[in-house]
C-alpha cells in the first residue's frame, strides 16, 4: 500500500499572481489593516483592497480581523457584509455577489489536497457566492462550491457541493433543510 510522501510535494505550477514584492507588501498590509482590531474604517479598507487589485462594489462593510490571502483574486459586489474573523483563503478566484452576508468566523477555502496521490498535490477551485447569499458564523465553504441566489449556509455548517437558490442548508456536510421564503 502506498503512503503519502510530503517530501515529494511540489506546487511549482501554482502562481498566486503579482510579483513577490507586491505579495510581501500585501502580507504586512493585511496584518496591520485587515487582521487587526485597530483599523475599523470600512471605506479605507475597500480602497486598499482596490489598490491591490480587488474588484470591490459600493458599501462594503468589512469588520476587524478578516484575513484575505490575495485581494487580486477577489471580486465583491455591492452592499456586502464581511464579519469579524472571516478567512478568505483565495488561492483561486472568489466572487461574492451583491447583498451577501458572510458572518463571523466563516471560512471560504479555495484550496485542498489530493489525498489519492502520494505527493498530496494541491487542488484549487474557485468559489461563487451569488446575490443574497448568507454564510453563517463559523461555517466553511469548500473549493469549487457555488452558492446560488439567496441560499443560506447555517451556523457551523460545511458546504462541499453546490447550494440551490432560496434553500437553507445545515450540517456537516450541509444538507437542504427547508426553503428560504423572504417576505
Amino acid at each position: 500500500m502506498n503512503k503519502v510522501q510530503n517530501a515529494n510535494f511540489n506546487n511549482d505550477w501554482y502562481h498566486p499572481g503579482k510579483n513577490s514584492f507586491i505579495r510581501l507588501i500585501w502580507y504586512f498590509v493585511n496584518i496591520a489593516v485587515f487582521k487587526s482590531y485597530l483599523f475599523p474604517v470600512y471605506g479605507a479598507k475597500a480602497s486598499i483592497l482596490r489598490l491591490f487589485g480587488a474588484k470591490i462594489g459600493r458599501n462594503l462593510v468589512i469588520k476587524p480581523c478578516v484575513n484575505i490571502k490575495y485581494p487580486w483574486k477577489l471580486t465583491v459586489g455591492d452592499n456586502v457584509w464581511i464579519g469579524e474573523e472571516v478567512w478568505i483563503d483565495n488561492l483561486n478566484h472568489i466572487h461574492i455577489g451583491d447583498n451577501v452576508c458572510i458572518s463571523q468566523g466563516a471560512m471560504l477555502l479555495t484550496g485542498n489536497h489530493n489525498y489519492k496521490k502520494t505527493t498530496f498535490d494541491l487542488i484549487i477551485e474557485k468559489i461563487v457566492l451569488k446575490e443574497g447569499v448568507w454564510i453563517g458564523a463559523r461555517s466553511v465553504v469548500c473549493p469549487g462550491v457555488i452558492c446560488n441566489s439567496h441560499a443560506i449556509l447555517s451556523v457551523g455548517s460545511v458546504a462541499n457541493k453546490e447550494l440551490e437558490a432560496y434553500t437553507i442548508y445545515q450540517g456537516v456536510p450541509a444538507v437542504a433543510v427547508r426553503k428560504r421564503v423572504i417576505v
